[in-house]
């Protein structure tokens, strides 16, 4: 787990173990199919394929890894007081050509993204209008306000197994892509109950 300050908040970069990514990409695949389970009308995304993930599938199978990094993010930050990390909630966003998630923030004390399959090329600038677009299927993270010595936006280009933590307020946006293929990630919240 590496902290990275781009501006105020603290942004956790790591890897996410094949393990998790494989169970996660196998449970999405089987279920991803089912109008009743779609997630899509909750969130702030304009996509139309985002699947809730069971509180029982996370405990059994994701749980583990995902309280051991917040762990290590929050103590890289000097956090030791932690009495408990409960994750209040998981979904897979199964994204596409032209699809994006608007600006936005979370629930709860922290969030996260992990990022499960990428298409190939998907980050490769294209012109528009005499314009390089540097941002294809990009994250930003956005917090305050530009100013001299300051930056105000934190550009992230995801790779396969990349995960992302980051506190629930720091607003942030998915940029839409331009080639065939799919971007699938998982967002998750956090609650961190800290010792008295």
């Amino acid at each position: 787990m590496k902290n990275i300050k781009p501006f105020g908040p603290s942004i956790g970069k790591t890897k996410i173990s094949k393990k998790f990514l494989d169970k996660l990409n196998n449970e999405f695949d089987m279920k991803s199919n089912s109008k009743k389970i779609d997630y899509s009308s909750k969130l702030a995304s304009q996509i139309k394929n985002e699947l809730k993930i069971s509180n029982n599938f996370i405990k059994i199978n994701l749980e583990k890894e995902l309280i051991q990094n917040i762990n290590k993010f929050l103590s890289n930050d000097k956090i030791k007081n932690i009495k408990k990390v409960k994750i209040l909630n998981l979904w897979v966003v199964r994204q596409f050509k032209s699809e994006y998630n608007p600006i936005h923030y979370h629930e709860g004390d922290l969030s996260g993204v992990g990022y499960l399959k990428l298409p190939k090329g998907m980050t490769d600038n294209k012109m528009v209008n005499n314009k390089k677009l540097k941002t294809n299927g990009t994250i930003d993270f956005i917090n305050g306000q530009r100013g001299f010595l300051s930056r105000s936006i934190y550009n992230v280009v995801p790779k396969i197994g990349d995960l992302l933590i980051f506190p629930n307020y720091l607003m942030h946006t998915a940029y839409p892509f331009n080639i065939e293929g799919e971007r699938r990630s998982f967002s998750f919240n956090a609650k961190i109950i800290l010792k008295k």
